[in-house]
């Protein structure tokens, strides 16, 4: 009995199915079973040619990452191995066809180069997204796809991990495309291959087409992958392997690449990052019996930054929604910037002319709070002022459905307060999108003291549609990334007043990994956004230190881009200057307060900032206002520009060393604002037990 894959012999061919549900994993089961299946066939003389598929809704989406993120290869991987399996395949002296739905990534579409022909359904997509893991395909994808499609064209889909979807991968010969059934299409094609000589990959010659010096090409390309990392450099050296080597000498480089980049810590980080994106989705103790609300409409209040955002998101989902603005000036403008953003996707090639006219379709506007009552969910973006929102909330609660859930976008203001201004607040939670809301991943959930499981369950949900990256967070100032956030900010701003400049902090970030410096981001950000939270703060908690240079800027008028000048100046085109009128204000300052400036280092640049980040996150897990600590990564990859091959701050404390991390704290704690090192709690248990942070 084979339990991952069935088998049927339809009319002399043998339709072999992948049904290792959900995703067809090739697990050592499945490729047990697979490699039964496949010598069954084989050896049946009454089977003429061979298709193998997932059925109409998927292909594979490729190996069992947990057997290589064990580190698990060559004789220790549970036999028979992928590779092995992908060879018997093409071996087959019988036509084998792969007949593709759906996902197809990784080593499922190894396995479908190792048929001899492919057939693809409209719904295919295909990719080899291993560089995503810090790994390369290990199964012979970078020695079968470059003899496939050429050399240059596989380099370029290894090395960005793209998807491809059918009409795309058909065009660049990949397979052909089925144009009515594909159970129909794929024993069509298999049967016309019977008896004519099979193509096996291994066996056909892949050269470059696009230079008359091969030698610069391969220069060049490991020119460009030396700042991508290491998983880039072996994959040109992979499959320059196909094109310079016999077939089987290219695979014994691809396997000794594979091997090399399995211990690498952005292979390490990088697969920590996976798992813990798919774990933040699950939410802990709650009742398996409740199901989601339907979220078959929404309504966005505001028609700001963030209220365009989260309508073009909504949108973008399929799902009518309603802008709601009151003034009718901001609310045209906000229509035409949801329509200017669906045009310039269709200039970009992104989407076709007549999907974005039905997404704007979708689009509803009005200035009536009226125009609300039949909406299932209701997000307010409007301005981050408590009594503004809770003003909203009761408006809201007036005209909406009583079984409809109302959302605040708030980034830092205390969510149970605005749920005390309407009597549902079991109905109310904090949805905190991040700024562009349409294109950032992440989306933080936030649990009021009422919010109930069915809305916390709705909202989960209504994240998957969305496309977002959910992580749950319990109310607090600031939530997970901003509560964070401040500290990162606030020892960046002491190091302006200890020595360093803007340019300085940001390029020393920048170069280390984040995508925009603290300086960049807040100009990008609104400096008087900043501004408020520090002023309210300094009401809330008189003890609480903060540089005063911030203030000084915003004081001068510069809040960032949105004024043409912050901490740096900007061009026409948003391009940041450094201003020595800044760093003049920053060394005045420095004279004002008593302070000899002094050389900062860039390693103490980040050391300060990302282990500012550390200190804080403990502190937030203890607090219970993280389910798990891994959430805070989640949180800042996908919303803080962390940079994913070191997997977050607090898996980079981990890779460091705890140890390495309280010293560092000590050594802070004798220096300029040292109260602020304290370390928490949760690190020091952690050294002394010789547990990571990361898995708390």
């Amino acid at each position: 009995m084979l339990s991952n894959v069935s088998v049927s012999n339809e009319a002399g061919i043998a339709f072999i199915q992948l049904v290792n549900r959900p995703v067809n994993s090739l697990s050592r089961g499945t490729r047990r079973d697979l490699l039964e299946a496949l010598q069954t066939a084989t050896e049946d003389v009454q089977v003429e040619g061979i298709v193998l598929w997932g059925g109409d809704q998927i292909f594979s989406a490729g190996a069992d990452i947990t057997e290589f993120s064990a580190g698990l290869v060559g004789e220790a991987l549970a036999s028979p191995t992928l590779p092995s399996v992908v060879d018997a395949i093409e071996a087959s002296a019988k036509p084998v066809v792969a007949a593709i739905a759906g996902v197809c990534m990784g080593g499922g579409f190894e396995l479908a180069l190792g048929c001899h022909h492919r057939i693809l359904a409209p719904s295919a997509r295909i990719a080899l997204p291993e560089i995503k893991l810090g790994l390369l395909p290990g199964a012979g994808g970078t020695q079968r796809l470059p003899r496939l499609i050429g050399p240059e064209r596989s380099l370029e889909l290894i090395l960005s991990g793209q998807t491809l979807d059918a009409t795309t991968a058909v065009g660049l010969g990949i397979g052909q495309l089925s144009t009515e059934s594909l159970h129909k299409d794929a024993a069509l094609l298999v049967r016309s291959l019977v008896g004519v000589p099979v193509r096996r990959l291994s066996q056909c010659i892949a050269t470059v087409t696009s230079s008359a010096d091969p030698n610069a090409y391969w220069q060049g390309q490991a020119q460009r992958a030396t700042g991508m990392g290491p998983a880039a450099m072996k994959c040109v050296e992979a499959v320059r392997a196909a094109v310079e080597l016999p077939f089987a000498d290219g695979r014994r480089v691809e396997d000794a690449c594979f091997v090399d980049l399995l211990g690498t810590p952005e292979a390490k980080a990088l697969q920590y990052s996976f798992f813990s994106d798919r774990h933040a989705g699950v939410v802990e103790r709650l009742n398996s019996d409740t199901r989601p609300l339907p979220v078959r409409t929404m309504g966005v209040v505001g028609a700001g930054t963030m209220g365009v955002g989260i309508a073009l998101t909504a949108l973008n989902a399929g799902i009518p929604t309603t802008l709601v603005e009151i003034n009718p000036d901001n609310l045209q403008k906000g229509v035409v910037r949801i329509r200017g953003s669906l045009e310039q996707a269709v200039q970009k090639g992104r989407m076709s002319a007549e999907e974005a006219t039905r997404r704007f379709g979708l689009l509803s506007s009005s200035s009536e709070f009226d125009s609300l009552r039949s909406a299932d969910l209701v997000i307010e973006a409007v301005f981050e002022d408590l009594e503004v929102k809770r003003k909203v909330f009761r408006a809201l609660d007036a005209v909406t459905s009583p079984t409809a859930i109302l959302a605040t976008n708030t980034s830092t203001l205390d969510v149970n307060l605005i749920a005390e201004a309407t009597p549902r607040a079991a109905s109310t939670v904090g949805l905190h999108f991040f700024s562009p809301a349409n294109v950032m991943r992440l989306l933080e959930v936030v649990r009021g003291a009422q919010t109930s499981e069915q809305t916390l369950v709705t909202v989960m949900s209504l994240a998957k549609r969305l496309g977002k990256t959910a992580v749950v967070s319990c109310v607090c100032d600031g939530f997970i990334g901003n509560r964070m956030f401040e500290e990162y900010l606030r020892q960046a701003y002491f190091m302006l007043d200890e020595g360093a400049t803007p340019l300085q902090v940001d390029l020393a970030l920048e170069r280390w990994g984040m995508a925009m410096g603290p300086f960049a981001v807040m100009d990008l950000a609104g400096g008087d956004i900043g501004w408020a939270i520090r002023k309210r703060r300094a009401l809330e908690d008189s003890s609480r230190v903060y540089s005063k240079i911030p203030d000084l800027i915003c004081e001068l008028g510069r809040f960032g881009q949105k004024t043409g000048a912050g901490y740096y100046r900007y061009d026409e085109k948003g391009k940041r200057i450094p201003d020595p009128d800044i760093d003049a204000l920053v060394i005045r300052y420095s004279a004002e307060i008593g302070l000899t400036r002094r050389q900062i280092t860039d390693e103490e640049i980040v050391e300060r900032c990302i282990l500012a980040l550390v200190n804080e996150g403990a502190r937030l897990r203890e607090d219970g206002i993280c389910q798990r600590t891994s959430d805070i990564d989640v949180v800042y990859r996908n919303g803080y520009g962390f940079p994913a091959q070191r997997g977050g701050p607090m898996h980079y404390a981990d890779e460091r060393g705890i140890g390495h991390v309280l010293s560092r704290m000590a050594t802070f704690q004798s220096g300029y604002q040292g109260q602020c090192w304290s370390p928490a709690h949760l690190i020091v248990d952690c050294c002394a037990r010789a547990i990571r942070l990361s898995d708390v």
